[in-house]
């Protein structure tokens, strides 16, 4: 290609695709003239990496125009840069250009044989798609690698690899792309170094961010809400969770919906400006409207079901116990351990969508009804808050809370902040709570002394085992209502509505168990 520019710059046209890979360059040189024999400017290199470039050369020439030196970049793999190299490029000494020896053909293929076998070292990404993320906020470093290392949490749930991440701390994230042009190119060249088909923001985007980040980046661009929508999709089971999920991922969808052509063009009012009906666009966004308001009477349904539920397990006189806490912090371990059950407990966010309640009876035939919750997460997106709201309201109705933290986690006060915020807006705060530090075996001597001070009201537990969950089912014991003493007994074999599972019996004392 032969194009003409200006002294101060040129056009470069929409460039062919056809070699465009993770682990591949896009197969085009640059060769321009600097006609006042400056060097490699910023801007030659980071079009060169933006546009995934085999190399930029650039050839000063004199005075009458004869050409003189020849001025070489190309850009670099990850290792090159873990060994001391900071930047994603490496410019070679100028040279006379009748002198330079550079094979580039040879050159091109030893920079893609060695893309190739980054992607190839990472054994543990095998089978697994890889994203890049990103963080953009004015928070301190410490604070985004932190909240960071959740994202990669989610991202691990996801069945995502994520070989790399970039962090930029703004007073004022750019409105157009969130990051400014220098982070945009050096995220290309991470994406090209990682072979990473996936760009992850920690941050919320608005609609157009992530069109202009798809179209700039030519990657799949995801931000936090829409990772845990994905999530949440992949892990309901139960007709209640995949229409709380659906209604998520409707809101979500609603306002990015986009025409791309003129069919999908916006309906133009007024005289002069009458389309042909109603285009494509809004169309699609009519049928997400209708489909709201279907999922949205189905959840009322839900809703009235669990209520009416709610009232008889009232009636019985049965108490409610809720595991509340942050996601992951080993609640469905808990209720398996105290009931016997075998629910699904994986050592990742969100495991457990749907509510789970069991039945178990403690001493004096007192039987109550332990509930597994869904975890909670900071930053949980409204739409999906609004969306569970059906699995939420069953806290409303329980008697004790038993909140679970992961005490060895190294955020755990963050943690547990969190999820007392969300009972707080939930108007829970006045419900009886206990607050059960599990892994507690975990934690040093030291660690054990400084948490039982910051937390003097928190009782430790393991909750794989059951001899050491005594204290907490006696505490849980304490904060029962009082049965009515002119009530007629409990017959220990009547039918119960909750389930049609056994009854697990606990022995206080002994801390031991019989299923029935």
């Amino acid at each position: 290609m032969l194009i003409v520019g200006e002294p101060a710059g040129i056009f470069i046209p929409e460039l062919p695709r056809s070699r465009l890979g993770e682990t591949r360059l896009r197969g085009l040189r640059l060769l321009h003239t600097h006609l006042n024999g400056e060097v490699l400017s910023q801007e030659d290199l980071m079009d060169m990496v933006s546009l995934r470039l085999d190399s930029v050369c650039a050839l000063t020439v004199g005075q009458y125009g004869e050409p003189q030196q020849l001025h070489v970049a190309h850009v670099v793999p990850m290792n090159a840069q873990a060994s001391g190299e900071s930047k994603p490029y490496d410019v070679l000494p100028p040279v006379r250009f009748d002198l330079s020896g550079v094979d580039f053909s040879a050159l091109v293929q030893a920079l893609e044989d060695e893309f190739a076998r980054s992607e190839r070292g990472v054994h543990e990404d095998k089978g697994r798609e890889r994203a890049i993320l990103v963080s953009v906020s004015s928070a301190p470093r410490v604070v985004q690698e932190r909240s960071l290392d959740e994202l990669a949490e989610l991202a691990r749930t996801a069945g995502l690899a994520t070989p790399a991440r970039l962090i930029q701390r703004v007073n004022k994230a750019d409105a157009r792309c969130i990051l400014g042009k220098g982070k945009l190119q050096e995220l290309e060249v991470l994406c090209l170094q990682a072979g990473a088909q996936i760009v992850i923001f920690d941050q919320d985007l608005a609609p157009s961010q992530l069109r202009n980040l798809a179209e700039t980046t030519e990657r799949r661009v995801l931000d936090r809400t829409q990772l845990i929508l994905d999530i949440f999709a992949s892990r309901a089971t139960s007709r209640a969770g995949k229409l709380q999920v659906e209604m998520a991922l409707l809101k979500y969808t609603l306002p990015r919906l986009v025409g791309k052509t003129p069919a999908m063009s916006r309906l133009m009012g007024g005289i002069g400006g009458r389309g042909p009906g109603e285009t494509k666009l809004e169309i699609d966004r009519r049928r997400v409207r209708e489909r709201i308001t279907k999922v949205k009477n189905e959840l009322e349904d839900v809703r009235r079901h669990r209520s009416g539920t709610r009232e008889r397990r009232s009636k019985a006189g049965c108490p409610v116990i809720a595991l509340v806490g942050y996601t992951n912090a080993g609640k469905s371990t808990l209720l398996n351990t105290l009931t016997g059950s075998e629910v699904l407990a994986e050592n990742k966010l969100f495991a457990t969508l749907d509510p789970t309640s069991r039945r178990i009876r403690f001493p004096r035939e007192r039987e109550v009804i332990l509930t597994d919750t869904v975890g909670f997460i900071r930053r949980l997106p409204p739409d999906l808050k609004e969306a569970f709201r059906a699995t939420l309201e069953e806290l409303e109705s329980a008697d004790v809370l038993v909140h679970v933290a992961d005490i060895s986690h190294p955020e755990v006060e963050e943690q547990i902040a969190a999820v007392e915020g969300i009972l707080a807006e939930m108007d829970l705060a006045n419900t009886p709570r206990l607050l059960a530090l599990n892994k507690w075996e975990l934690l040093s001597e030291e660690q054990q002394e400084v948490m039982g001070r910051l937390y003097p009201a928190g009782i430790p537990v393991t909750a794989l085992k059951r001899p050491g969950l005594t204290p907490l089912v006696a505490a849980i014991l304490g904060l029962l209502p009082v049965e009515p003493l002119n009530g007629p007994p409990r017959d220990p074999n009547a039918p119960h509505e909750e389930s049609g599972g056994d009854v697990s019996y606990w022995d206080v004392e002994m801390g031991s168990d019989v299923v029935q």
